[in-house]
């Protein structure tokens, strides 16, 4: 190879390596999913905070910049089909109550335009959070024995609602839980003729309910 088509070949290598090295150097500053979803949870709260100090009259203009970043994440987050069912458990939680503040600001900043009382809007505000700390999930099982994957996202679900609510889980590791919901399993098919079991996780009041019901 002539000199000078080397010395071509061996820029293109240089610019190539260094393309390269810069895109491993952006993936390795990505936060992780686990990291945007305690992200995305602040932020709802900052957010509500923002939105509460607009509607009692200390900002001149309502946190749109905000309210568009924080839905820029949401969207980024469900559209991204690599999450764990723990980590879309959280995420439709945090949609959920997301949800619900968004439609009390609407309602309020048209009340506000109707000259309805501010008041009436704070203790709708107070609902509105404590209803959307609700959550429920449900998995049906066949055979708990056999069928590992629902087992371990049904473990993965109860264990985020009980981080969620504070309780504890260290000593509830899988191969216990799948134990115990295999027996719990064939007890309820044998006592009820059924031949699958439901099994549904709720947080109410801020605390986890956790219920198998034959089917």
């Amino acid at each position: 190879m002539p000199i000078r088509e080397n010395k071509f070949a061996r820029q293109a290598q240089q610019r190539k390596e260094l393309q390269k090295n810069k895109r491993g150097t952006q993936a390795d500053n990505q936060p992780t999913v686990d990291e945007q979803l305690k992200r995305l949870e602040e932020d709802i709260r900052r957010l509500k905070i923002e939105f509460d100090i607009y509607f009692n009259g200390a900002a001149k203009r309502p946190p749109y910049d905000t309210k568009s970043r924080v839905e820029t994440v949401f969207k980024r987050l469900g559209d991204d089909r690599s999450l764990t069912f723990a980590q879309r458990y959280l995420l439709n939680s945090l949609t959920a109550r997301y949800t619900a503040f968004r439609e009390l600001w609407r309602r309020t900043m048209q009340g506000r335009e109707e000259g309805r009382d501010a008041a009436a809007a704070a203790r709708a505000t107070a609902r509105a959070e404590a209803g959307s700390a609700e959550s429920s999930v449900n998995f049906v099982c066949d055979d708990a024995h056999k069928d590992v994957p629902t087992v371990r996202q049904l473990y993965d679900a109860l264990i985020e609602a009980k981080m969620r609510c504070g309780e504890p889980t260290e000593d509830l590791s899988f191969p216990r839980f799948h134990h115990l919901i295999a027996t719990k399993t064939d007890t309820l098919k044998e006592r009820s003729g059924c031949d699958r079991v439901r099994f549904s996780i709720d947080i109410e009041g801020g605390r986890v309910s956790f219920k198998a019901k034959g089917e």
